[in-house]
Formats: structure tokens, C-alpha cells, sequence
């Protein structure tokens, strides 16, 4: 059975390099969670090395600039790797004329790239950060406009691969909810991020180099809340993983608005993972 944890500095002794999760673990996309970022800090104290590791669309100086504005200390890590980092290398191969579908503040994934933003209609690839309000719509919206796309054969590449995330009290859907839409048409998708290998190597490779030194893959842990993201990129790299239970699936085990420790084990018995670890919220 999972093991269920206190406080994550418990485990610390255990691992030199934690790959953190960001939002659902450390922030809601509006508020920080409380302690979140002190623990980190205790950690990184006993010698531990932060790297944050998350599929936000947009390049890790811009990931950095959000964390600022929430409250994050910048104590609580070493590095970010964004999916926008590891995304820009699949733009880069990928035909110059490319079609957003995604908000205007994801343009600086962008910056430095050859690349020119045009009508879906002159495109020869999809660059996809999310909806275009995803406040109000729904993916199942997007399913014309996709068709269109798919049917001329267009590759799409998925800056975010998560299907959802926490903003405030509300579940918010991500490009990964369009990507799948896309597949499920006969379209064709390309990722970087989690639960993607690129973005494992970007981020064990700024451990390395902060550590100076090999890591030893056994000393390495991942911690995030997100089943098919978190979870699995943590499974197929063979790391041990903390699981915040508290995040997006929450009400998949959880009566009252608690969480029910018995459904819990269950469900990840359900999902054939067994996480090393697991707690409420990362505290």
C-alpha cells in the first residue's frame, strides 16, 4: 500500500533530487497552498535539490514571473523546467507557418523562434497552448474547427498536455483535453511534456548540473497530483513518487469533502499505480 506521509521533510533523507509538480501542488493558480513552499525550503535545507517541473505553456522565466506574484519563494526551488522550454524544441522542427490556438499570453513561447503565426487556413502545423477562453468554454466546442484540421492532415503540437487543473475552486480545461479530441480524430500530436521522456531529461539534466554529480536514479523522486501527467511520467521513468492526493482527483475518493484513505488505496489499485508516498496537500 501507498505509505502515507506527515510531512514530506519525513522523507527527505531517503533522495538527493525532487522533480516537484507546480500547479496543484504548490498553488491553485490564484492562491498558494499553505506551507507548500516552506517545506520545500526544509528540504532543500537537508540538502535536497528542487527542481520544479511543470507542463505550463510558457517558457520557465515566465513560469518564475507567476510564482513571484502568488508568493512562491524563490528559496523553495533551484530550478523550473517548464513544457514550454521542451515545447520550443519541437517548434523548431516543425514547418515555420503555424496556426495558435491558445490566449495571447502564451506568446512567449514564441520569442526567438522563426516561426510566423498565420490563419488556420494557411497553416502547416497547430501550436496548441489551451483554449482560447477557457473560463467560460468547453473543449467539445473546438470539435468543428479540429475536424477542419484534421482533415487536412496538420500535426499538432500540444504545449500543455494536461487535461485539467486547479484555478481557484474551479477545474479548468487544458490544450491536453484538445490533443485528445485531435487523436481521437485520426490527428496526429506531439508532445513534450509530462508524462513525455523530453521533459524528464531537460530537468534530471539541470539536477546533474547543480549537483555537480550523477544521480543515482533510485535517489530521485517526483511529486505531483495528476494521474495521467504526474503519475505516469513518474512510472515510466521509473522514479518513486509522492502522490498530493488533495489535487485534481480528488473527489474521485474523497466523502464529505475528505479524503477516505480506503477509496484512495482502491483507486490507485483501480488505476494499476502504487506511489510511494501520498498526502493531502504538500505541507
Amino acid at each position: 500500500m501507498t505509505q502515507r506521509l506527515s510531512t514530506f521533510v519525513d522523507a527527505v533523507d531517503q533522495y538527493d533530487v525532487a522533480l516537484c509538480d507546480v500547479w496543484g501542488v504548490l498553488h491553485n493558480g490564484i492562491d498558494i497552498f499553505p506551507g507548500a513552499g516552506e517545506v520545500l525550503m526544509a528540504a532543500r535545507a537537508k540538502g535536497l535539490t528542487v527542481v520544479l517541473i511543470t507542463n505550463a505553456s510558457r517558457p520557465s522565466d515566465r513560469v518564475k514571473v507567476m510564482l513571484d506574484q502568488i508568493g512562491v519563494p524563490e528559496t523553495a526551488y533551484d530550478a523550473i523546467v517548464s513544457s514550454g522550454d521542451v515545447t520550443r524544441k519541437l517548434i523548431e522542427k516543425a514547418p515555420r507557418r503555424g496556426f495558435l490556438i491558445g490566449q495571447s499570453q502564451d506568446l512567449s513561447l514564441f520569442h526567438g523562434l522563426d516561426v510566423d503565426l498565420v490563419p488556420a487556413d494557411e497553416a502547416e502545423v497547430i501550436i496548441c497552448t489551451g483554449l482560447y477562453n477557457d473560463e467560460e468554454e468547453q473543449p467539445e466546442e473546438y470539435r468543428e474547427l479540429l475536424a477542419g484540421l484534421s482533415q487536412r492532415g496538420l500535426p499538432m503540437i500540444v504545449a500543455n498536455p494536461d487535461l485539467i487543473v486547479e484555478r481557484g475552486h474551479k477545474l479548468i480545461p487544458c490544450a491536453g483535453a484538445l490533443a485528445a479530441i485531435y487523436t481521437e480524430m485520426g490527428g496526429e500530436t506531439r508532445y513534450a511534456g509530462k508524462p513525455h521522456n523530453p521533459i524528464y531529461e531537460a530537468a534530471l539534466a539541470k539536477a546533474q548540473d547543480i549537483r555537480g554529480a550523477a544521480i543515482d536514479p533510485r535517489r530521485i523522486i517526483a511529486i505531483g497530483d495528476g494521474m495521467p501527467t504526474d503519475v505516469k511520467g513518474a512510472v515510466n521513468a521509473g522514479l518513486d513518487l509522492l502522490f498530493i492526493a488533495g489535487g485534481i482527483h480528488a473527489t474521485d475518493y474523497s466523502t464529505n469533502g475528505q479524503i477516505d484513505e480506503a477509496m484512495l488505496q482502491q483507486y490507485l489499485r483501480e488505476k494499476g499505480v502504487a506511489p510511494t508516498f501520498w498526502m493531502p496537500r504538500l505541507s
